[in-house]
């Protein structure tokens, strides 16, 4: 058999249908709105649009917001109808196999699974670092080497870290319906601490601040400021943010009547993340001028106490340190299922796409887990950062384009979904563009780990998952 053949070959989306059937189907629109939710508006809402503010946008910080939300609704579409058509564990991964073959998914896997590991590293490192601030004027302080990544600032382990890591991971080990509860009231919680922040933060601005609203255009240590250069490069530090709507997708093996959940869960969290991002940047840039917030951690905290609001800063970020619990749940759902997949089709070793006796893909999350802690123990992480959003890039670009692939399918194969991209066959090759243009924005650093990365991806697959995959051995057993 050609190469070209081998690398093509289609998974039968029947066979992931019954594979997958085994998982408890117990996720309402509520539970992957708060999943959502939780993912989207995680750490990066407290602090990036201060920092982008400071680093590239001026006060026009929102509009990179606005522009970072228009492309990831174009992908959003995209991953709506295909949750709905082809609701799998795995979510790219297992959609790309069905519609463009096996070499195909593991990219698209392969380029998530590394947002996944280190997004998981960078929540937990960002919830100790924002611990450790919250009880340090109660005069307590861990050590330097129990604070920081190996090697980092006379770190050996950042032990906060891999505390929450570890309880999330035991929580969900339980079942999700139980993880998908405590999501719920971590999310009304976080929630109210930002429109507690908007509605505080109202009473103190001052319109000066915003004039002007896009500084004149100039190169800086940090790249271009103002003008639509600034814009550009504000958006491909933001885009990170928008990217936990494909936490719900990879979940939509456990959806209850995912024809519907999907598409509301995946459309409404982005709509509820967008409104608060620009709001929070809005009131954040009007409360102080933009240049204070340059290497603040805390630009919410900082305003607050600025404007002579202590004790509503204290809140706000007590809330937001329990608040970042909701986005290591969500990742560390979505996370699992992704490899749980890649078991389930034998692209990685089998026992990781094996269920425990209550039908949980626990050997999955635990070595999620275990490689997450690892990430956020020894890779200091301004490293690893910027792999979140070129891996997930890489993904959007591949569902964009999976839709035309669907389109042919839909009512044969592929179940006939009630929720379909508008606008087609325009908007699916916006996207794509959209996310390209994004990915062009990423920085040399970016661009280059995240090859290291793929070169790893290929190296895997052509020395294990082509010979090992369920596809191989159902073409070697003659049942092509």
């Amino acid at each position: 058999m050609s190469l070209w053949k081998t690398i093509t070959r289609k998974e039968d989306p029947h066979v992931y249908e019954s594979k997958d059937g085994h998982l408890v189907r117990s996720l309402r629109v509520r539970d992957f709105l708060a999943l959502g939710v939780g993912t989207i508006v995680s750490t990066s809402i407290f602090t990036l649009p201060g920092e982008v503010a400071a680093m590239h946008t001026g006060p026009a910080v929102a509009i990179s917001f606005l522009v970072a939300a228009v492309v990831a609704g174009l992908v959003a579409f995209a991953y709506a109808e295909m949750a709905a058509a082809m609701p799998f564990a795995g979510s790219a991964y297992s959609w790309i196999n069905v519609v463009f073959g096996e070499f195909f998914g593991w990219i698209a896997g392969w380029a998530l699974l590394a947002e996944y590991f280190i997004a998981l590293a960078f929540v937990g490192s960002g919830l100790s670092a924002n611990f450790r601030a919250l009880i340090a004027p109660m005069g307590l302080k861990l050590p330097a080497s129990l604070s920081n990544a190996f090697g980092t600032d006379g770190g050996v382990v950042d032990l906060v870290s891999v505390i929450v890591i570890a309880l999330v991971a035991l929580l969900i080990s339980r079942g999700v319906s139980r993880a998908a509860r405590v999501e719920n009231i971590l999310v009304v919680l976080k929630v109210f601490a930002v429109l507690l922040f908007i509605v505080v933060g109202l009473f103190a601005i001052k319109a000066t601040n915003y004039v002007p609203f896009v500084p004149k255009y100039h190169e800086t240590a940090n790249g271009p400021f103002g003008g639509w250069q600034g814009i550009y490069a504000g958006v491909s530090m933001i885009f990170l943010s928008y990217i936990g709507f494909d936490s719900i997708a990879a979940n939509s093996a456990e959806a209850v009547n995912p024809q519907k959940t999907m598409p509301r869960g995946i459309l409404g969290s982005l709509a509820i993340a967008v409104i608060l991002f620009v709001a929070v940047s809005l009131v954040l840039v009007g409360m102080l001028p933009y240049q204070k917030y340059a290497n603040s951690a805390e630009p919410v905290g900082l305003a607050l106490r600025a404007a002579g609001h202590g004790g509503v800063a204290v809140v706000v970020q007590s809330i937001a340190v329990v608040g970042m619990f909701t986005a290591l749940i969500g990742m560390s759902m979505a996370g699992s299922r992704l490899i749980y997949s890649f078991g389930r089709d034998g692209m990685l070793p089998k026992w990781l796409g094996k269920l425990d006796k209550n039908q949980r893909p626990n050997r999955a999350l635990w070595t999620l887990t275990i490689v997450g802690i690892l990430v956020g123990a020894f890779f200091p992480f301004s490293f690893l950062s910027q792999l979140i959003s070129a891996g997930t890039l890489i993904a959007f670009m591949f569902v964009s384009l999976g839709i035309y692939a669907l389109r042919k399918r839909e009512g044969k194969d592929i179940a006939d979904p009630s929720f379909k991209v508008p606008f087609y066959p325009v908007l699916p090759a916006l996207g794509f563009l959209a996310s390209l243009f994004v990915s062009i924005g990423l920085d040399y650093d970016a661009k280059l780990y995240a090859g290291i990365w793929f070169v790893l991806g290929l190296i895997i697959y052509f020395a294990y998952g082509m010979r090992h995959s369920y596809l191989n051995k159902r073409e070697a057993d003659g049942h092509e």
